[in-house]
């Protein structure tokens, strides 16, 4: 019941879905690469403090971002079931 009147109400709605994709996917975004413009800057200066410690700073690295693409990725997903 409860339900049917959200699907009814969000089928009523699908200009304000369509500028909710927008935004929530543009947020998204920049988040991501806000995240991961703070994950190189620290290991830029991780690097120029110990650089013998330049490998496993960069692995962790690169983890990191790809954990942070992965969360931007799925809030695009996620904002794309906004119009379905």
């Amino acid at each position: 019941m409860l339900l049917s009147v959200l699907l009814q109400a969000a089928a009523a709605a699908a200009g304000l879905a369509k500028m909710g994709l927008g935004l929530g996917a543009g947020l998204a975004v920049i988040g991501a690469g806000l995240g991961i413009g703070r994950i190189g800057q620290g290991a830029m200066d991780g690097i120029a403090r110990q650089p013998e410690a330049a490998g496993d700073i960069r692995t962790n690295m690169i983890i990191a971002a790809a954990l942070v693409e992965g969360v931007a990725l799925f809030a695009v997903v996620v904002c794309g079931f906004i119009l379905k």
